[in-house]
C-alpha cells in the first residue's frame, strides 16, 4: 500500500475472514457466532478457523433460530459486548425481523442513550449459486426503511475488510450484506455455473492488520463524463464490464453503504453527468433504487437531461434455472445505456 503497510492479494471471504480475526483480537468484548460457523467455519468458510484460535466462548455456533440468534445479540450489545452474529443466508433473516425492528434498531432511542446495540449481522445476500427462491434475495431496502438501523455491501475485498471493521466499532446496530456471487472474486468460485465471457476472476490487494472504511462514503470507482451509475455490490462488477465492452465514458459511483447514504457524492456525480442510471439485482418495485430515484430528481432535477433509468431484477419469486436470465446483465444494462445515450 501506498503508506507502506504490507498487503496480500485476498478475496472478500479471506478479507471478511481476516476483519474478523483483527477485531476479536483487538476487542475482548467482540463475539462471533451463528449456524455452523465455529467448528465447521460457515457455510461458505468466512468463520473458518476462527473458534480454534480464540476458543469457544468467543466463536461459537447457535441452534437454526434467527429470532433466538438476533435476540441474544441485543442482550449482549445492551451488556457491553459487541456481537457479530451471521445469519446463513439472507433469506433466513425474516424470523429475526422483530427483534432487529422493535428492539435493536430502538434501543438507544427507547433508552435516551442510556442503552445502545452495537450489533453487526453478517449475511451472504443475491444469487449467483443457484440457490433458488429461498437462497438468493436481496432483501437490503427493507432494512434502509427501519431508522435506527445502518445498511452496508461491499463490492471489493479491501471494502469488506474495512467497512465491517468500522461496522463493528459502531455503536449502531448494522445490515452487513455481503454478495455472495463475488465471494470467491467477481463471478469466480467451484459453483458449477456459467461465468460471463466479458467477466474475469480478480481479487485486491487488503493491507495487513487494522484499518476502517468510514460508513457513509461512497466510492468512484471510475470518472466520466457522459453518465453516472449509481450501484453497489455484485452490480458494480457488472456495470463496470459492461461499460468497458462498450466503450462509454460513465462515471460509476459505489454507494457502499446505503444507510447512512453519501447523497453529497451522488449529487456531484449526476450534477456532472447530466444522466442516471441505476443498477440492483433485488424486485424493481419498492427496491432501493425507488429512493435513489426519488433523491436524484429532488436534488438533480434541473441539470437532467434525460429520465432517470433503473435495470433491477424481476418481480418474481428468485428463479433457479433462469437466474442468469434473472441478474441485471450485459443486454438490459446495455440496452439502458443505450437510451440514456440517445436521450
Amino acid at each position: 500500500m501506498s503508506d507502506g503497510t504490507p498487503s496480500r492479494r485476498l478475496n472478500m471471504i479471506e478479507a471478511i475472514n481476516e476483519a474478523l480475526q483483527v477485531m476479536l483480537e483487538r476487542d475482548p468484548n467482540v463475539v462471533v457466532f451463528g449456524e455452523d460457523i465455529g467448528f465447521f467455519g460457515g457455510v461458505f468458510r468466512a468463520t473458518a478457523g476462527l473458534q480454534k484460535r480464540f476458543g469457544k466462548n468467543r466463536v461459537f455456533d447457535t441452534p437454526i433460530n434467527e429470532c433466538g440468534i438476533i435476540g441474544a445479540a441485543v442482550g449482549m450489545g445492551a451488556y457491553g459486548l459487541r456481537p457479530v452474529p451471521e445469519i446463513q443466508f439472507a433469506d433466513y433473516i425474516y424470523p429475526g425481523l422483530d427483534q432487529l425492528v422493535s428492539e435493536a434498531a430502538r434501543l438507544r432511542y427507547r433508552s435516551a442513550g442510556e442503552f445502545i446495540a452495537p450489533i453487526t449481522v453478517r449475511s451472504p445476500f443475491g444469487g449467483g449459486i443457484f440457490g433458488g427462491q429461498t437462497h438468493s434475495q436481496s432483501p437490503e431496502a427493507l432494512f434502509t426503511h427501519v431508522a435506527g438501523l445502518k445498511t452496508v455491501i461491499p463490492s471489493t475485498p479491501y471494502d469488506a475488510k474495512g467497512l465491517l471493521i468500522a461496522a463493528i466499532e459502531d455503536n449502531d446496530p448494522v445490515m452487513f450484506f455481503e454478495p455472495k456471487r463475488i465471494y470467491n472474486g467477481p463471478f469466480g468460485g467451484n459453483y458449477d455455473r456459467p461465468v460471463e465471457p466479458w467477466a474475469k476472476h480478480k481479487d485486491a490487494e487488503v493491507p495487513e492488520g487494522y484499518y476502517k472504511i468510514p460508513l457513509g462514503k461512497a466510492r468512484t470507482v471510475r470518472a466520466g463524463e457522459a453518465l453516472t451509475v449509481l450501484a453497489y455490490g455484485t452490480m458494480i462488477h457488472v456495470a463496470e464490464a459492461v461499460l468497458a465492452e462498450k466503450g462509454v465514458d460513465a462515471e460509476i459511483i459505489d454507494l457502499r453503504t446505503l444507510v447512512p447514504l453519501d447523497i453529497e457524492a451522488i449529487e456531484t456525480s449526476v450534477k456532472k453527468t447530466g444522466k442516471c442510471l441505476i443498477i440492483h439485482e433485488a424486485t424493481r418495485t419498492g427496491g432501493f433504487g425507488g429512493e435513489l430515484s426519488a433523491l436524484v430528481q429532488e436534488r438533480c432535477f434541473y441539470h437532467l437531461e434525460a429520465p432517470i433509468e433503473r435495470v433491477t431484477g424481476f418481480d418474481t419469486p428468485y428463479p433457479h434455472s433462469l437466474e442468469w436470465a434473472y441478474f441485471p446483465g450485459p443486454v438490459r444494462i446495455g440496452e439502458a445505456v443505450d437510451r440514456l445515450l440517445k436521450a
